[in-house]
């Protein structure tokens, strides 16, 4: 998402001290959720953004992030928003389920809004490999979201100008 791919084409650097940054966290899994938002106040406070132009919000699930992002995306209150959740795979197709729709969900947030909306969702197949994706360094998948969020936000804004 924000790293160099095999191209070498490095990120820009990222000024979002003018930004506002939402962040919708589900609380199911949440054991994992925290460090996702740590880390995307991580990868904010490195690119910026102040404190005060942060909103966090918690909703129930993954299946709930959707809405709650595009409510905040259409509310004229943040230039992106950043969506975190984790949901791991278990022994019934509700999983398939969840994470199909929340990724879909998501992504209608973003195309309806033309706000960024970041998919900060964890989709793994054992609590290890969450544990893994959100941990205290820049590979901390929360980290990655919030780094895209700004850097799309300043690209829109770029092109709409």
């Amino acid at each position: 998402m924000t790293r160099a791919g095999s191209s070498g084409n490095q990120p820009p650097q990222l000024d979002g001290s003018a930004l506002r940054i939402g962040i919708i966290a589900a609380r199911f899994n949440d054991h994992i959720v925290i460090n996702l938002r740590d880390g995307a106040l991580r990868g904010l406070d490195r690119c910026g953004v102040a404190d005060n132009n942060i909103i966090e919000e918690w909703v129930p699930g993954a299946f709930e992030v959707p809405l709650a992002a595009k409510v905040l995306a259409q509310s004229g209150k943040v230039d992106a928003v950043i969506c975190l959740g984790t949901v791991i795979q278990g022994d019934t197709p509700h999983f398939d389920y969840v994470c199909s729709e929340a990724a879909r969900g998501i992504q209608d947030a973003q195309m309806s809004t033309g706000i960024p909306v970041m998919f900060g969702v964890l989709t793994v197949n054992t609590e290890q490999q969450a544990i893994d994706r959100s941990g205290p360094g820049i590979d901390n998948k929360g980290d990655e979201a919030a780094v895209g969020a700004v850097e799309m936000a300043l690209l829109v804004k770029k092109l709409q100008a």
